[in-house]
């Protein structure tokens, strides 16, 4: 792995992160169980993410839209490629379970029950099991639906807030996938800390629609205040009277924000808008906001004489909020993220090298680090198997069955 920068300390096992010694069992694909089981081994968790013996998870082939899933949510993991309709794939699976703090699962309801894999079948083997669901419904009468990031943004609220008038649009990345996951650590971890008080495990579910809800609540308790329904994001009347995308000189575009009264007042003296600073109808923030239309055409020309780079380097020394207008390709050259070690270096199976983000926190000024890059499928099932105690005889039976995958399993086996 190439990246060699502070956010690789702590060695290649990451014994000193914090949930370290922590086994995870991962029966996931897309993205929202990724995500969950991405965030616990990045903080050190034993990641084993349980895939297909014939040809492991689809997310894998996805194309389009999807092509980054899985290089983006399953690094740090150890792949098994099992068949686990098999009766032996299956008492393998229960032996690496009963041995397990944590599972998460993101198939359709019942699926894993009908294996005997549900929680309450688990828990009489492993009480301690902390058996973590990512769905699209918490229970209740939307439950048996099927659910997508599309489905419930537009179900909540979210894409017709996102879009203009009369034109719902899903938000440009997958925030309820990513946001669900991430409530599902918080849930895994609440019932672990639980479960060192009581030594029992806990069933945790999130969901994509309840997850947009409350992405929305805002919006409804603005209803609840003001008595009128809030306005998709591209008609509302903004809570500060400069919040605009600016077109500049050289036909960049730069976001600029201001604020507060400070801001304004700060803002006029430094871009010579001494007459609007001295107006008394737009002395308060609120007075500015029913007047943008009167003033922002000259604001908008006097940006729109301007280079990009030159108006946020004004910005910055005003200290205003201010952001150029980027693509999500633009961040690979970031200075920050690459200062700061929030592009992470991780080596594909096929040996290419790609810059992923890492986690957006520090534990005692770290970053999060790489410490297995994205296994091939069924890198690590025989590794698995012989931990789970597993006679190398055994193991390669399973493997001429077609009960464990991956060419590594078989090369292995052999």
């Amino acid at each position: 792995m190439a990246h060699t920068t502070k956010a690789t300390k702590g060695g290649e096992t990451g014994a000193d992160l914090p949930l370290a010694g922590v086994r995870v069992i991962e029966f996931s694909h897309m993205v929202m169980g990724p995500t969950c089981g991405l965030i616990l081994a990045d903080l050190g968790a034993d990641v084993i993410k349980i895939e297909p013996a014939d040809g492991g998870d689809k997310t894998r082939t996805l194309t389009g839209s999807g092509a980054g899933f899985f290089p983006t949510y399953n690094r740090n993991k150890r792949s098994v490629a099992v068949d686990v309709k098999s009766p032996a794939g299956l008492r393998f699976v229960r032996r690496l379970i009963d041995d397990a703090d944590v599972l998460i699962e993101n198939f359709r309801p019942g699926g894993l029950e009908a294996l005997g894999l549900g929680y309450e079948a688990l828990r009489a083997t492993n009480p301690g099991l902390v058996y973590y669901s990512a769905k699209g419904f918490l229970p209740g009468p939307y439950d048996t639906r099927t659910a997508l990031d599309e489905v419930v943004q537009m179900m909540a609220g979210l894409a017709y807030m996102t879009g203009p008038p009369g034109q719902p649009l899903r938000a440009g990345a997958s925030v309820n996938d990513v946001m669900g996951g991430m409530f599902g650590v918080i849930g895994i971890l609440a019932a672990l800390r639980r479960r060192d008080a009581t030594g029992e495990g806990a069933e945790v579910v999130s969901s994509l629609f309840e997850n947009c809800t409350f992405l929305c609540g805002q919006h409804m308790v603005q209803f609840a205040v003001t008595g009128r329904a809030a306005n998709p994001m591209p008609a509302r009347l903004s809570a500060w009277a400069i919040y605009d995308v600016f077109d500049c000189a050289d036909g960049e575009q730069v976001f600029v924000g201001v604020v507060s009264d400070t801001q304004w007042r700060r803002f006029c003296d430094a871009f010579g808008l001494g007459h609007l600073r001295d107006d008394p109808e737009l002395a308060t923030n609120p007075q500015r906001c029913h007047a943008r239309d009167r003033f922002l055409p000259e604001i908008r020309a006097l940006f729109g004489a301007m280079a990009h780079g030159t108006l946020m380097d004004r910005c910055a020394e005003l200290g205003l909020p201010f952001a150029p207008i980027c693509k999500p390709e633009d961040l690979y050259d970031d200075p920050h993220l690459n200062t700061s070690g929030g592009l992470l270096d991780v080596e594909m199976p096929d040996g290419a090298v790609t810059k992923v983000p890492g986690l957006p926190l520090t534990l005692n000024g770290r970053r999060t680090a790489v410490r297995r890059p994205i296994p091939a499928v069924g890198a690590h099932s025989v590794e698995v198997a012989r931990e789970a105690g597993l006679s190398d005889a055994d193991i390669a039976h399973m493997v001429d069955d077609g009960v464990l995958g991956g060419v590594i399993a078989r090369s292995a086996a052999e």
